[in-house]
């Protein structure tokens, strides 16, 4: 499992926006100075963004871009969508079918009840998760994500649902 650059730099440049006035328009060089990143690489997230609904742009002079909602309306799992997709889909089984047309485990694959177990358990962080919750301190999102960690272990022990076959 691994968190893209682009999914990791669009939510430090959402967290920005939200920490800094969600009401107030933010230019691309003033986040790519606050977080570190190229001019060119916060154009390109913000232009995802926007694409995704997640933020508009405001031209003029005091132009920039703005939340296209309230921080604590916007979900990571929303963000982590648009800028890179989830962990585990249907069509994860079609992408690892090895030399075959499809994976010689498609019909009794525990693997695939492992990754869907996973995906369940983001899903159930990530989505309770907003950009309103990441702007507390490291101590108190800990706290939190604890608790939604271990809502999501017992909500995914207690389902015992298989995912769909591959």
């Amino acid at each position: 499992m691994k968190l893209s650059a682009q999914e990791e730099y669009g939510l430090r440049c959402l967290l920005h926006m939200a920490r800094n006035g969600e009401d107030r328009s933010h230019s691309i060089p003033e986040i790519s100075r606050a977080e570190g990143l190229s001019v060119p690489n916060v154009a390109k997230l913000m232009r995802i963004l926007r694409l995704g609904g997640l933020v508009q742009s405001v031209r003029g002079q005091a132009g920039g871009y703005t939340l296209a909602k309230p921080a604590a309306e916007i979900t990571v799992s929303e963000v982590l969508g648009l800028l890179g997709g989830s962990f585990f889909n249907s069509h994860f089984c079609d992408r690892h079918a090895g030399l075959e047309r499809s994976c010689a485990h498609s019909q009794d694959c525990s693997l695939r009840t492992l990754w869907g177990a996973v995906q369940k358990s983001l899903d159930a962080i990530l989505t309770r998760t907003t950009l309103r919750d990441l702007l507390r301190n490291e101590q108190e999102v800990a706290a939190l994500l604890r608790e939604r960690a271990s809502a999501a272990l017992l909500e995914a022990a207690e389902s015992g649902a298989r995912p769909r076959a591959c």
